[in-house]
């Protein structure tokens, strides 16, 4: 969609006064339109700096001869909104966001727009919104916050410093004081949390599939560089809408199949699976769950970022970034495993790569990585037969192949408590189901649980699977997205205490071993499933969300 008012070159004549009430003067009134979407929130530790961000933006754009308008979307950061009944928003929040976007900008008849993001599902969010809307657009996400450090304790995460810290201290490893001195520091600045979880994973791809700057991903939110490249974004935008460049042109096949490898490259958040699926509904582009499972079979990954190692997004950055993993993908032959796609800069993916500089002791060559895996993979399996997810780069090679016997829990409060109680033991299987997009509703991230496991000492020595999903922080057996979900009648709602399960990684395994037999005679005693909510905007979602295995679209 381009506005009428450029494609005629018209003025805009019935809305002037209007327009001009808001600032507009009549020199500017035919110049390009371009709507800055920020996602500010002093509740969202990711999204706090964007009032200087929103600043150069427009500054670019003015600079570059458009008109800036800035308009707000919702954000909800998923950290603050774990762990409770809070979390049912975040997922929901994905399609909620695309609308807010789509609404505004289209309503207004806006030229083009810079989509100011960060945090995890607001990114996605505006990727949807702008395919739909189809006008020039370029995304700019905030950044990552800089590295906690607390008591000689170096590189200190969101997670380390404040989730798995808790465990720690329930299992009397630290004291209450030493506690609230790591949950302090861990986050010093405004920024996504330091390691590749959902949101610099998600900036990252948006990054690869060509709609933002080069290095806007890991670039920290409190950096000079960042700003540079808020107002260079200004300025681009307004280029791209000269030369009418849509997200159509750059959000193809080819360039979201980029980012599914670049994605399996890094391990990053499994979440990417559902937005990913998602980007590519909202622009009709054929992605399914098995271009991650056949992209997860010829590569393997290149770098591990926290929570996979302890190194970070500052760490990332200062060794190339993004640049330098396309590098490393590239190599000297070209097609190998990217293709050439054209990016909102202006130049192409292998353009940006050639150009790319790395340190390969932390992002090297593809050829001299040590890995052999893939950073993600899709399970298969009697337990789920429509797919589920694992962060394989969050488990050590010693428990790719796991058995245990079920503890099963109808919602996360359950499982956490026995987690507190203690009741959980070495070699369980920790079943969290009725989670899901319609059964949660809304598809509540484990990261509390997980957590807990790791810093409890038991994040190798047991697995957790579900029909919700995990924090791009979770590392350990996890097995998410489990589909059908329980509420669907998928096979997990059958599980009982002592039931085996089996999760064998290098197969793409995940298997209930009960009798096909004994599964139906559970199945006819199942009790159908009654929705938690029967009022508001989670009644909704839930009537119309599709399952994970279609990216929990509405």
């Amino acid at each position: 969609m381009k506005s009428d008012n450029i494609k005629k070159g018209i003025a805009r004549t019935p809305h002037r006064g209007l327009l001009m009430a808001t600032g507009v003067s009549r020199k500017n009134m035919n110049v390009p339109f371009i709507g800055i979407a920020s996602s500010f929130s002093d509740l969202v530790p990711g999204h706090i700096g964007m009032r200087d961000l929103e600043r150069q933006i427009e500054k670019g754009i003015h600079s570059a001869g458009g008109q800036a308008f800035v308009f707000g979307v919702p954000a909800i950061c998923d950290g603050i909104a774990m762990g409770h009944s809070g979390m049912r928003y975040s997922l929901p929040s994905r399609d909620l966001i695309a609308d807010c976007v789509e609404s505004v900008a289209a309503a207004h008849q806006l030229d083009g727009i810079v989509l100011l993001s960060n945090c995890d599902k607001i990114t996605p969010g505006m990727l949807i919104g702008a395919l739909r809307l189809n006008i020039p657009a370029i995304i700019v996400t905030a950044g990552p916050m800089l590295d906690g450090m607390c008591r000689g304790e170096n590189k200190l995460t969101m997670v380390t410093g404040s989730f798995e810290a808790v465990g720690r201290f329930r299992k009397g490893e630290i004291t209450e004081e030493h506690l609230l001195a790591l949950e302090e520091n861990s986050c010093p600045s405004a920024g996504a949390c330091q390691g590749m979880y959902t949101a610099n994973t998600m900036a990252c791809l948006a990054e690869v599939m060509g709609m933002s700057m080069p290095y806007c991903s890991s670039a920290s939110a409190v950096s000079s560089q960042k700003r540079r490249i808020a107002f260079e974004s200004g300025m681009q935008i307004v280029e791209l809408v000269k030369n009418d460049v849509k997200p159509s042109d750059i959000i193809t096949r080819e360039s979201l199949r980029n980012a599914i490898t670049v994605d399996l490259a890094l391990g990053g958040s499994t979440n990417t699976f559902l937005h990913l699926l998602a980007v590519a509904n909202a622009g009709g582009i054929d992605i399914t769950l098995n271009d991650f499972e056949e992209l997860s079979g010829k590569i393997h990954q290149i770098v591990k970022i926290n929570p996979s190692s302890t190194l970070t997004m500052t760490d990332f950055h200062n060794a190339g970034g993004v640049p330098a993993v396309l590098k490393s993908l590239l190599g000297n032959s070209e097609n190998r495993f990217l293709y050439n796609t054209p990016t909102v800069s202006g130049l192409t993916v292998y353009e940006i790569a050639k150009s790319a500089w790395s340190d390969e002791n932390i992002i090297p060559s593809y050829e001299k990585s040590t890995y052999t895996q893939a950073g993600l993979a899709v399970l298969y399996g009697n337990l789920a037969k429509d797919g589920c997810v694992i962060k394989t780069s969050g488990v050590a090679p010693e428990c790719y192949e796991f058995e245990g016997l079920a503890k099963t829990f109808d919602s996360e409060e359950d499982a956490m408590k026995a987690l507190e109680n203690d009741e959980i033991k070495e070699g369980d299987v920790i079943v969290i189901r009725y989670e899901g997009p319609k059964g949660g509703p809304g598809m509540r991230e484990m990261l509390a649980p997980t957590s807990l496991l790791v810093g409890k000492g038991l994040g190798k020595k047991c697995a957790l699977i579900t029909d919700g999903r995990f924090s791009g922080a979770t590392r350990g057996i996890c097995v998410g997205h489990i589909c059908p979900e329980a509420a669907n009648g998928g096979t997990i709602a059958l599980i009982e205490n002592g039931d085996k399960i089996r999760i064998d990684i290098n197969k793409r395994l995940i298997e209930l071993c009960v009798d096909d037999s004994v599964l139906e005679e559970r199945r006819k005693n199942l009790k159908p499933f009654v929705p938690k909510i029967k009022s508001g905007y989670l009644a909704k979602y839930a009537k119309n969300v599709q399952d994970a295995s279609h990216g929990a679209i509405v």
